[in-house]
């Protein structure tokens, strides 16, 4: 696997503006020389390895052993790190083994038979058939880099997939589907067609004029094929395609070959070996026109604050600063809530809570993003990005805990112990426990995304052996802390709200405040669904750090907006109205999800569709927390400063 060293980052940095506009990343890492002939630094054997099987039909992810396909007879696992695991990846060698620069025909690899009347043969082959049926994909890796598929689609664009199918299904109308579109051959009724043979191209950059000894793999492709081998013992990589019945008595004997050719191409430099499948991609304009969409609406809503800032307010400020006490009474506006603008929220532990957890998402996320936008969380680093975010979490209990015990005491809340607790526990907990349903229905599935019991006692270990100890640190110096003082002081009988208008009420403004935030990311969401659901490569993290920050001001800035209009109608209770105004994006994300899965994916199966929205909900939760943290805070530092310029008497 490839390793970054720390020299690294000094090149990083010179490349840092290209980084945040285009996700520019290093590859970068250690890299493998290989030679006709062995020595220390130079390798002659080519190890190709599989990692699990997945569909766009269904949730479940699979091991490549439970399809009975040829195993290594000396079967070694690359360690994995925990972001790996908890995605479901599942690394192992393979069967299928090149010498560099020797080229292969046909070459066998095993035969697997199927005889009905024995009831686990049986099973697998019918297995075997469901696989091909719902669109099962092969994962391969050859020096750290996928093993792609490369396709013309519409336009005469090439299309480079990291996976390729099992096989394909003619149903028993005749109807060709998924890749039984590409051939003509494979028309059978009722039938499934096994893609048992694989033509790999492996390209290498021979480092004429580089300096390096030996040569480097910058390429890895297949073209899957179909072969009905006869004579196993005389193999021609030619002629019918290897059929299965869809008879539920017919066996099968399926005969797995490859061929391998080695071409050199010292145009292609090892260092962008990645771009041939990121550039064949499409999307790049759509995430421009999604930027240029959310500047749009960010822009429009700066304008809205500016003038409210600039002039409103400003006109607010210095007429109530130069009225006389007598006509003070007569006034109305958003100075007249003066001594009950602060007056602490109800449900006030629930709300430092949610801000302490919402606070330690946004620190994570932040970091995360800057780090897959300088390049170090590349595809070619596998889980480190799911590995990056949840140590982050767990390292930055100590923020949560520190806000969550500061807003608490600011609010005047004495239960502290109750709040650390709450806060330490509370959202991790639905987390886990939404997480840990899932698992179970992964596990009873057979699925190798299910995490092993180990790793959940490691994932248990992290929160409660760092993670609250953080949390608590983090309240003990917050809870030492003087409350935040406001500029104005708090009557002692509250004032009552007037008769509020239909846009001035809770609900409405509510509804309406999710609304520009979600504008900002929908597209860019559309293609991280993509990414997790449908499997393809996530890779433009540049474009979602600018839509991360486009995110944050249009959240700040609608929150402002709703909270002076609020306060305007002398409608003082602003600081849930705060919070919930720009998490209500989160249920936009959701209403887009279930949107998402209804027309976009294929996925069938009861399991598959609670492991959907189960899983969708964490989403949802973490946004909820993130969104609603960032207006509150907002319209915190808002409220404060503009009754800190007002006189009050």
């Amino acid at each position: 696997m490839e390793r970054r060293p720390g020299s690294v980052f000094g090149v990083v940095c010179a490349f840092l503006t290209l980084s945040c506009c285009f996700g520019f990343y290093l590859p970068g890492l250690a890299p493998v020389s290989f030679c006709t002939e062995e020595s220390e630094d130079c390798k002659t054997e080519i190890q190709l390895f599989v990692n699990r099987l997945d569909s766009v039909e269904s949730v479940l992810p699979y091991e490549y052993d439970v399809f009975d396909f040829c195993q290594d007879a000396q079967e070694i696992r690359p360690s994995e790190n925990l972001g790996q695991v908890l995605f479901g990846e599942r690394i192992e060698t393979s069967p299928y083994k090149f010498s560099f620069l020797n080229n292969k025909a046909c070459q066998k690899v095993c035969t697997k038979s199927y005889d009905v009347s024995k009831p686990e043969e049986k099973s697998k082959l019918d297995f075997l058939k469901k696989g091909i049926q719902l669109n099962y994909q092969h994962h391969w890796i050859v020096d750290n880099m996928p093993v792609t598929w490369c396709y013309n689609v519409e336009d005469g664009q090439k299309y480079c997939n990291p996976g390729f199918p099992i096989g394909c299904f003619v149903d028993g109308n005749g109807h060709p589907k998924d890749a039984c579109v590409i051939s003509a051959q494979f028309n059978g009724k009722n039938t499934f067609y096994m893609f048992n043979h694989v033509d790999i191209t492996i390209t290498y950059h021979s480092g004429d004029r580089e300096g390096w000894r030996g040569s480097r793999l910058v390429a890895a492709t297949l073209e899957p094929r179909s072969y009905k081998h006869e004579d196993e013992n005389n193999l021609v990589c030619d002629g019918e395609p290897m059929s299965i019945s869809g008879d539920p008595n017919s066996g099968a004997k399926i005969t797995y070959t490859y061929s391998v050719r080695f071409e050199e191409n010292n145009s292609i430099k090892w260092a962008s070996r990645w771009d041939y499948i990121l550039v064949s991609m499409p999307h790049t304009n759509i995430q421009w026109f999604s930027i240029m969409n959310s500047l749009v609406i960010v822009l429009f809503l700066s304008g809205m604050v500016a003038m409210i800032m600039l002039r409103t307010l400003h006109k607010d400020i210095a007429r109530y600063n130069q009225v006389d006490q007598e006509d003070a009474q007569e006034e109305s506006g958003w100075k007249q809530v003066h001594g009950d603008v602060f007056r602490p929220p109800r449900k006030g532990m629930l709300l430092s809570i949610f801000l302490g957890q919402g606070t330690q998402i946004f620190i994570m996320t932040f970091i995360t993003l800057f780090l897959a936008c300088l390049g170090f969380l590349s595809p070619a680093n596998r889980g480190a990005l799911m590995t990056c975010a949840v140590v982050l979490w767990v390292l930055l209990g100590t923020p949560a805990g520190y806000v969550s015990a500061r807003m608490y005491k600011t609010f005047g809340g004495e239960k502290w112990k109750t709040n650390v607790l709450l806060t330490a526990l509370l959202c991790p907990g639905i987390v886990f426990a939404d997480f840990f349903i899932m698992n179970l229905i992964l596990w009873v599935e057979g699925s190798s995304a299910a995490i092993p019991f180990g790793t959940l006692v490691a994932i248990l270990a992290l929160w409660f052996g760092i993670s609250v100890p953080l949390t608590f640190a983090g309240a003990y110096f917050g809870f030492k802390k003087k409350a935040i003082e406001h500029p104005v002081r708090t009557n002692q009988i509250p004032r009552q709200i007037p008769e509020q208008s239909f846009f001035t009420k809770p609900l409405p403004g509510i509804v309406m405040g999710g609304i520009l935030p979600f504008g900002c990311i929908f597209i860019q969401l559309f293609f991280i669904l993509n990414s997790i659901w449908s499997h393809q490569m996530y890779y433009m993290f540049g474009f979602l750090f600018l839509v991360f920050i486009i995110l944050l001001i249009t959240c700040s800035e609608a929150t402002m907006l709703l909270c002076y209009f609020h306060l305007c109608a002398e409608d003082y209770h602003w600081w849930w109205r705060s919070f919930l105004t720009s998490s209500f994006t989160a249920y936009y994300l959701l209403v887009y999800a279930v949107h998402y899965f209804f027309s976009k994916l294929q996925i069938i199966g009861m399991a598959s569709t609670i492991l959907y929205f189960g899983y969708t909900m964490i989403m949802v939760l973490i946004f909820f927390l993130f969104t609603g943290t960032i207006g509150f805070f907002a319209c915190f530092w808002f409220v404060s400063k503009i009754y800190s310029v007002v006189k009050v008497d």
